[in-house]
């Protein structure tokens, strides 16, 4: 992602101050759609954990499918299950590296949290993607 330096205008284009475009690939995700990816990650999570606590219900084993599923998917490809199906991908600040494993790691404990997720900024980014320099964007 690279800054954009150039001063405020009078009409806000969402990812301009990320030097992400307006609209169609690389540009941010709606918030719909994001919580879309996440209820659709957190859902398989819960078959996944279904399937070792088998007839019981999962509890927090659904917890730890997601969290597992979300570090090891955003690390050795950029996106969730969720964000595939919805067609988005998680922005690196360096373009063409995987992801570190710290960034998935922090993202993903501060996403269970679900809070820093809806704390938002003017880019409509979480407190979770500000603080490992990501954002989710359109893939196609």
């Amino acid at each position: 992602m690279v800054r954009d330096s150039s001063p405020p205008s009078q009409e806000r284009v969402r990812g301009a101050s990320l030097g992400l475009p307006a609209d169609g690939p690389g540009s941010l995700a709606s918030f719909q759609t994001r919580v879309g990816a996440f209820l659709i990650d957190g859902i398989g999570s819960a078959f996944l954990a279904a399937l070792f606590t088998a007839p019981d219900l999962p509890g927090n084993w659904s917890l730890v499918a997601f969290v597992a599923v979300t570090i090891v998917t955003l690390v050795l490809v950029g996106q969730t299950p969720g964000m595939r199906l919805l067609g988005l991908r998680l922005a690196h600040p360096r373009q063409g590296q995987r992801l570190a494993l710290w960034r998935a790691v922090v993202r993903t404990a501060l996403l269970c949290l679900l809070v820093p997720a809806l704390l938002v900024d003017a880019d409509g980014r979480g407190l979770h993607d500000r603080l490992t320099d990501t954002a989710v964007v359109r893939d196609r």
